[in-house]
């Protein structure tokens, strides 16, 4: 495939007045603005729905001293649920997609710059409308009609936006390569985001599909007896839980191995392994097709042949395969460590964002086992949080990865190296506590509560242990957030007055290294000819290894 040149790029930076640089950057059709206008306003919402998630994790500590509004208990979970979601971890990564994949497959543009920036521009605009919905009492069990109607519309808005930089995503890779990248050679994360992109193809339109049933239900109440605020739960509860928000982690494994095979400074060899391993994680979007859990039923081994078939093969489909793709990916990632890598923070950010991802889909398999007891626990939320937290960890070793690239300059490794292991700690408690509060029986609620209506949100009340894991959950969360907050003020700093770096400060194997730091408008000067899967190793000395 040859490089597609297309005629839509950004002016680059000017020295004019600030209103100037400002208009740049809402006009702009530059992929690598783009991306970071995704990761900062995700990195944004993030922080917002945390401190949402550590007040309700405080909330639940002690179940008879109320802190906050009962009756704002709904929609403080569906926040963030819906936040954590939509508004941070599938924008987080999409945006180092957008900013980045280009650049790897020695592209000039993004394929569809316009759509991409247009795709920005109404999941913003989504969201904005979303979040106002909520706290007027709409949403999923909102109390007013227009206000449930106003979030209905809005998440069909921000699934779109989201779409719209999917499909230039995936048009990109499959379109834009330059001459003699084959997809054997496109790099590993690369290949996740094209898994992943095609995974969305899938949930998004699925999801829109489904919103505009219920919109339509909603407003004409007598073509369907579905009341509205509860049909939001029970037919797109299915966009914000597992297996779906599995399909939107699945870039942290492409990045574990990219990073782990740039600090071994080797070409890590089972390339084949690891495609297929994330190939497999991919196969969790059939969740998605089928719009239902697939779990083994309650007494499954005493149940007849003719029921466990019908139980496995889409349990099989659904989790196993993934949870096989995990292990796969992840695995063949670390043994390429053998090779001595040079720690550094986005190795360690990768490492802690793979374990996360894989911890998360290993507990979705266990949650659909019926005889496990945990559907209806607690234990499905920390699932989702073990994979909200291995993709904003992801991120966060992407910016401290590729920063250098967008901005020409890095962060210092002994202030950002603690906050990776600061960030890690506190996600493997969060998420941890909650799991374990499920084996305890404490009351959950996949979002929005279906069925069972708002007791299964704000009923948290059981016989366990409360305060204890409660506490840990807010905890960790704490620990996240504070985590998160300190490294944007530090990558603030570090990318606005810290000491400038050269092109390749990680010794890199793809292509995005082979440009000037920072990447210009049209990214490169001239077209490379890939001949194998790290070009750039082949145009440095010859005396490598293979790992």
């Amino acid at each position: 495939m040859t490089t597609i040149d297309t005629h839509v790029s950004s002016a680059p930076a000017t020295s004019g007045s600030g209103l100037a640089c400002v208009a740049e950057w809402l006009t702009t059709t530059d992929h690598k603005r783009i991306g970071r206008l995704y990761i900062g306003t995700g990195a944004l919402a993030f922080l917002a729905s945390a401190v949402v998630a550590l007040l309700l994790g405080i909330e639940r500590i002690s179940p008879t001293r109320e802190m906050l509004d009962v009756g704002s208990l709904t929609q403080l979970f569906s926040l963030q649920r819906f936040g954590l979601t939509y508004l941070a971890l599938v924008p987080l990564l999409l945006g180092v997609a957008l900013a980045i994949v280009p650049l790897q497959v020695g592209a000039r543009s993004l394929a569809f710059p316009r759509l991409a920036a247009a795709g920005f521009w109404a999941w913003f605009v989504g969201a904005v409308l979303a979040v106002y919905a909520l706290v007027n009492n709409g949403g999923p069990n909102g109390g007013n009609a227009r206000f449930v109607d106003l979030f209905t519309l809005a998440v069909g808005l921000i699934a779109a936006g989201l779409l719209f930089g999917a499909v230039a995503l995936v048009t990109s890779i499959l379109t834009t390569r330059a001459p003699g990248m084959n997809m054997r050679r496109v790099p590993f994360f690369t290949w996740s985001v094209l898994v992943g992109s095609l995974g969305l193809l899938v949930v998004l339109p699925t999801l829109i599909g489904n919103l505009i049933y219920v919109y339509v239900a909603h407003r004409y109440p007598s073509i369907s007896d579905l009341s509205g605020n509860r049909a939001i739960g029970r037919w797109a509860g299915f966009a914000f839980t597992q297996p779906t928000t599995i399909v939107f982690a699945i870039p942290v494994f492409g990045f574990l191995a990219e990073v782990v095979a740039t600090s071994t400074r080797q070409r890590l060899r089972p390339r084949g392994i690891i495609y297929t391993g994330v190939g497999l994680v991919g196969v969790a979007t059939f969740g998605t097709v089928l719009q239902w859990p697939a779990t083994l039923r309650p007494g499954f081994l005493d149940a007849s042949f003719g029921n466990k078939l019908n139980d496995l093969l889409p349990f099989a489909m659904v989790h196993l395969l993934p949870l096989l793709g995990a292990f796969v990916a992840v695995s063949m990632s670390l043994k390429g460590l053998a090779a001595k890598p040079k720690v550094s923070t986005p190795l360690v950010f990768a490492l802690f964002a793979g374990l996360l991802a894989f911890g998360g889909v290993a507990a979705s398999a266990l949650n659909h086992i019926g005889d496990a007891g945990l559907i209806g626990t607690t234990f499905e939320e920390g699932t989702w949080l073990a994979l909200v937290f291995s993709g904003v960890l992801a991120t966060l070793g992407a910016v401290a990865y590729w920063g250098p690239k967008w901005w020409g300059r890095a962060l210092p490794m002994k202030a950002s190296l603690p906050l990776a292991l600061l960030a890690f700690a506190g996600a493997g408690v969060a998420a941890l506590s909650l799991m374990i509060a499920g084996f305890a029986d404490q009351p959950g609620g996949v979002f929005p509560a279906v069925e069972t209506g708002n007791d299964a949100v704000v009923n948290f009340d059981y016989s366990g242990p409360m305060g204890l894991w409660n506490a840990l959950n807010a905890a960790g969360i704490g620990l996240v957030l504070l985590s998160v907050l300190a490294f944007v003020a530090l990558a603030l700093r570090s990318f606005r007055r810290g000491d400038a770096v050269g092109d390749d400060p990680w010794d890199g194997q793809t292509l995005e290294w082979a440009t000037t730091s920072p990447a210009p408008t049209d990214n490169f000067a001239e077209v490379h000819i890939v001949q194998s899967a790290e070009p750039l190793l082949d145009l440095k000395p010859a005396n490598r290894s293979d790992a």
